[in-house]
């Protein structure tokens, strides 16, 4: 009996034996991958430059002060519709003078006084050459009475004529003596003339005071109020800034400040799609400029960069921008190549591999090294000039672990 029960003892011991291996080997065999799979298709591929920009008119019109003055309150606001040479935009009041001293006071009705004695040595002289005219008018008379009798000669007569136009010019001058004498008495009393003193008034104007010395400022071209710099009264200098014009209907444009590196890419034409503007779709547009003058600018983290300024024009009807204004913010994405029958792969699938792209490949379950010739990326689908094939599976974000030939298997998404 104890034969058997040694036996059976054995098998036992042996079949544990035996399943502790198979399950020592089935916990240890090297099992797929689990990998990310995508297709290569053919399809539509664009590369784009992406940038931030932001709108404005390309000519604003700045309305500044012509001369120095009391500028009087702005009555009209941003965003109000102005016709050019027709709408009155503001009012200004010429500077009053300035506050003289007892001295210039003095001095000046000095010169009032010497303004109105030399008015009167004027018209005594007019009175004079008055008195000459006449008394050359008799003479004359007298002459030629005489000649017709031949009591005088004709040299006499000619005599009495000069003598005649020579008084007539006396009293011309005379008169004009007298002009001068007067205006230099209306400057004598106008030095006199205090800042509190100026001549002038108040007008209604559409239910509102005006002085009747203010200069209107009309609209130099029709549009909209940008931005009003100066609203309430006070005293301006010349040339200083009042508000601000323009066409946000016909002259609206979009300026991009381009990386150099970027902006010698883009060239005079190229497609732009307009994105982020706050619509429901993007707008299209297209480049007009690249300007040859870069500047330097500093980012957000405090990069130095050089920039260039990129000009673009909508080409979009105005309806569908209708509410877009001057300074708004967008985001432009510049087309610089674009392809419809492309053959394209995931970014995500390319790697570095010696000098060149590479992609793996998922066949049969195990994943095969295959270098690629990229032509263009733009960041999530690449175009493929060689090395793959229309509806091939390549394996998506390669990780460190994976070789050629590694076992794969695609990943299963958790519900």
């Amino acid at each position: 009996m104890a034969q058997p029960k040694l036996r059976s003892r054995n098998y036992i011991l042996g079949g544990a034996g035996l399943a502790l291996l198979l399950l020592l080997a089935w916990a240890f065999w090297p099992r797929p991958t689990p990998v990310d799979l995508g297709k290569v298709t053919q399809g539509e591929i664009v590369v784009t430059i992406d940038e931030e920009a932001r709108t404005r008119v390309r000519d604003a019109y700045v309305v500044s002060a012509p001369i120095a003055g009391r500028l009087l309150r702005v009555d009209v606001d941003p965003g109000d519709e102005v016709t050019g040479g027709e709408t009155v935009i503001a009012r200004m009041v010429a500077a009053p003078p300035s506050a003289i001293d007892v001295r210039t006071r003095e001095q000046a009705r000095a010169g009032v006084s010497a303004a109105e004695a030399a008015l009167r040595v004027a018209r005594a002289d007019l009175n004079s050459a008055l008195a000459d005219q006449d008394l050359a008018n008799a003479n004359l008379s007298r002459n030629r009475t005489l000649l017709s009798s031949g009591a005088v000669s004709q040299a006499a007569v000619d005599q009495s004529q000069r003598h005649k136009r020579a008084a007539d010019a006396s009293v011309d001058t005379a008169k004009a003596a007298i002009s001068m004498r007067e205006a230099e008495i209306a400057n004598a009393r106008a030095q006199l003339i205090e800042f509190n003193e100026t001549p002038g008034g108040v007008q209604t104007a559409g239910g509102l005071a005006i002085d009747r010395n203010a200069i209107p400022l009309e609209a130099p071209i029709s549009g909209r109020i940008l931005r009003v710099m100066q609203e309430s009264e006070t005293t301006i200098a010349p040339g200083q800034s009042i508000l601000e014009i323009g066409d946000i209907s016909n002259d609206l444009e979009v300026i991009a400040e381009l990386l150099s590196t970027d902006a010698v890419q883009v060239k005079a034409g190229d497609r732009v799609i307009i994105d982020n503007w706050g619509g429901d779709t993007p707008l299209n547009g297209t480049v007009e400029r690249v300007e040859p003058w870069g500047f330097t600018k500093f980012s957000a983290l405090g990069v130095e960069e050089q920039r260039v300024n990129t000009l673009i024009r909508f080409t979009d009807p105005l309806e569908e921008r209708a509410n877009l204004g001057h300074g708004y913010r967008v985001e432009v994405k510049i087309v610089t190549w674009e392809r419809d029958d492309a053959l394209v792969v995931p970014s995500s699938a390319l790697f570095r591999s010696g000098n060149g792209w590479a992609v793996f490949l998922a066949e049969g379950g195990r994943a095969r090294l295959q270098p690629v010739d990229v032509d263009r990326n733009n960041g999530d689908v690449a175009a493929i000039k060689d090395g793959v094939s229309g509806g091939e599976t390549v394996i998506l974000y390669p990780g460190p672990g994976i070789n050629d030939g590694s076992r794969v298997a695609e990943r299963e998404l958790a519900n």
